[in-house]
Parts: C-alpha cells; sequence; structure tokens
C-alpha cells in the first residue's frame, strides 16, 4: 500500500513539473527589444519617483512610556545529569 501511494505521489509531482513547461497562453510572443528597453525605461522611472517619497515618520506608539524598556528574560533550562 505505501508503494501505491509513492507512486501516487510521485505521479502528482511529475505531472505539475510538466505543466509547468507547457505553454497555455498560444498568443504570448516574445518580447522585442524595443519592449524590452521601454519596459527597462519604465522601471527605472517607477525606482526614481520611489526614490522622490520621504520616509514616514516611526509610528507613534501611545503606550511605549508604559512599557518597560527592559523585559526579564526566562532563565535557561537546567539539564539534569542522566541517571544509570
Amino acid at each position: 500500500m505505501k508503494t501505491f501511494y509513492a507512486v501516487v505521489m510521485s505521479l502528482l509531482l511529475t505531472g505539475s513539473a510538466f505543466a509547468q513547461g507547457i505553454n497555455l497562453a498560444p498568443g504570448e510572443r516574445p518580447r522585442s527589444a524595443e519592449e524590452r528597453e521601454k519596459d527597462q525605461q519604465i522601471e527605472q522611472n517607477y525606482r526614481a519617483e520611489m526614490k522622490k517619497i520621504p520616509d514616514q515618520k516611526a509610528s507613534s506608539d501611545p503606550w511605549g512610556n508604559v512599557r518597560s524598556s527592559d523585559t526579564t528574560k526566562p532563565a535557561p533550562a537546567v539539564k539534569k545529569p542522566k541517571q544509570q
């Protein structure tokens, strides 16, 4: 029975791996050099605009003054020697 399950699992895994190689969108074509350049330009413009956005202020924590800054850490567990 374990062999049957192993065979079924291997078929399922290889089937999904095989399906990844199949092109299910026949209308899709490789992009031309001009299209790739245009995409790169769009990406560069996007990154430049993202750099212009100022960093957000640190979040205000209304309970920050109430909490203690030094939390107690639990003591490490002591290992007991094995009895023979």
